[in-house]
């Protein structure tokens, strides 16, 4: 016997249900799901059954579901494992015993309208989830994203950042109230989704129309610079040395603290579209630098922080496990401290050091700080002057021994 039974149901409740999913409603006495499925499902309950609303947040529905010692239906809409409630009720009840009876999901659903052969579609979401999910995809040039929407990421919030970050390239279709009798859907240009209200629910594909070509290792004369200061920028050979120092791969969070025109953190999120980057820089005028070269490279996500970096609440920003430092102030010391503070164990923080002075500054941080040097390497950049790459890694100590644990 099954302790849930969890059945996907369209918009529309005139598609026929199967015989087996009709036996299942008319013989358990517990359900459960949202209003609107109730309405729906309504006619094909049995009398005197007992309908739980699923409500948010979902624990106190799955306080009650712990109450029940008979097998519980619950109605969803669509696929129940598409991001839906089957996933949820499984992570919860780990154990227990789970009989799915899928409908097409929204995408499906929209893909059938266009003709689309939806196979090798990517499906990002961004119901409640952060823009990573499909700045990922658009950074990798995925050439069709199913795109999961929610009441704030919307179609039109969705082609303003796109057309923001410089991917016009795709086309847009957009579905909503999949399913139902007020189902709606369209092929729609970028320009003319901005400020376009979609009834909820809705879903969009992005289909892409030309490639954008991306390189490994972007020459500095391509960045938007600070004015008069060309050599204020991080050198191509120096850039790709220090970001595979990051070990991006694994990484989550990288901080680029000083990053002026913006090319490391570009180039690492380039490297690693799963990358959440944060950028800090107290020059006023690199903020509008960051913007335009993420926008000419269509690399979006990159949240940039100005001001005094020894002002700025450190406690407020999520912590990093992966640092590179483009500029100090002077205080490498004091930066070290601040940064070793928050790194996350097994961080990485990588410094080029221009000058003996600043190697030894560093080296003599890092020890203090009992950080591992664990690689590095001399570089020079045609008449340059030669840089030390230093990669130094945070290890997570043994808390040190009282003297009464010693006695």
């Amino acid at each position: 016997m099954f302790n849930f039974y969890i059945i996907g149901i369209p918009d529309r409740m005139e598609v026929s249900l199967s015989d087996e999913v009709k036996e299942v409603l008319q013989n358990h006495h517990y359900f459960s799901g949202g209003k609107r499925h109730r309405n729906l499902v309504a006619s094909y309950l049995p009398e005197n059954s007992k309908w739980i609303d699923v409500v948010i947040p979902l624990e106190g529905t799955f306080l009650v579901y712990e109450q029940i010692d008979e097998p519980i239906v619950v109605i969803a809409s669509g696929d129940p494992l598409f991001f839906g409630i089957g996933n949820t009720i499984k992570c919860r009840f780990p154990d227990t015993k789970i009989k799915v009876y899928p409908y097409f999901n929204s995408l499906q659903l929209l893909a059938h309208e266009f003709q689309l052969a939806y196979g090798e579609m990517t499906i990002c979401t961004l119901t409640g989830r952060n823009w990573v999910n499909l700045d990922q995809e658009l950074i990798r040039g995925k050439k069709c994203i199913g795109v999961l929407t929610d009441k704030r990421k919307t179609p039109a919030t969705i082609a303003a950042r796109m057309l923001d970050a410089g991917f016009d390239n795709y086309k847009m279709i957009v579905g909503s109230k999949l399913g139902g009798e007020e189902q709606y859907c369209t092929e729609i240009s970028f320009h003319e989704v901005v400020g376009k209200d979609f009834a909820h629910p809705n879903c969009l594909i992005l289909i892409q129309e030309r490639e954008i070509k991306r390189t490994l290792g972007i020459h500095e004369a391509d960045f938007h610079i600070l004015e008069g200061r060309p050599k204020m920028i991080t050198k191509r050979s120096i850039r790709l040395n220090s970001i595979s120092f990051l070990e991006l791969n694994n990484a989550k969070h990288l901080w680029d603290v000083g990053y002026c025109t913006g090319s490391v953190s570009i180039e690492a999120k380039q490297f690693a579209p799963h990358l959440q980057v944060t950028a800090f820089e107290r020059r006023e005028e690199s903020k509008e630098l960051l913007k335009l070269n993420q926008r000419k490279f269509c690399v979006p996500g990159i949240d940039g922080i100005h001001g005094d970096f020894f002002n700025i609440d450190l406690s407020a920003i999520q912590s990093p496990d992966r640092i590179f430092i483009g500029g100090h102030g002077g205080k490498l010391n004091e930066m070290m401290n601040r940064l070793c503070a928050v790194l996350h164990d097994d961080g990485i923080i990588v410094f080029n050091a221009v000058s003996e002075a600043t190697k030894l500054d560093f080296l003599r941080a890092a020890k203090e700080l009992q950080m591992e040097i664990t690689d590095q390497m001399i570089i020079q950049q045609d008449d340059h002057n030669p840089i030390v790459i230093f990669q130094a890694k945070k290890r997570n100590l043994p808390q040190r021994e009282t003297k009464d644990s010693t006695k």
